[in-house]
């Protein structure tokens, strides 16, 4: 863990033990999120597609989703 200071401006500087962890490059996007009173700071994917593939797998049961496509007929 290594600590950031918050500018006057409102800016922080990443750490360079998380830019060379990431191998970011200035200019590079982030993505920052907040939850609850923490901030998480990602890498912005390059494809968001590929991000989230298979997020959903194993959800829903077959037999649920069978069910449901039933249920609209």
């Amino acid at each position: 863990m290594t600590e950031a200071t918050l500018s006057a401006k409102n800016q922080i500087v990443i750490p360079r033990e998380a830019r060379e962890a990431l191998k970011l490059k200035p200019g590079e996007k982030l993505l920052v999120v907040v939850r609850g009173d923490r901030v998480i700071v990602l890498q912005r994917p390059k494809s968001y597609h590929d991000a989230i593939r298979g997020l959903g797998r194993g959800v829903f049961s077959r037999d649920y989703l069978q069910k449901e496509r039933r249920s609209w007929e």
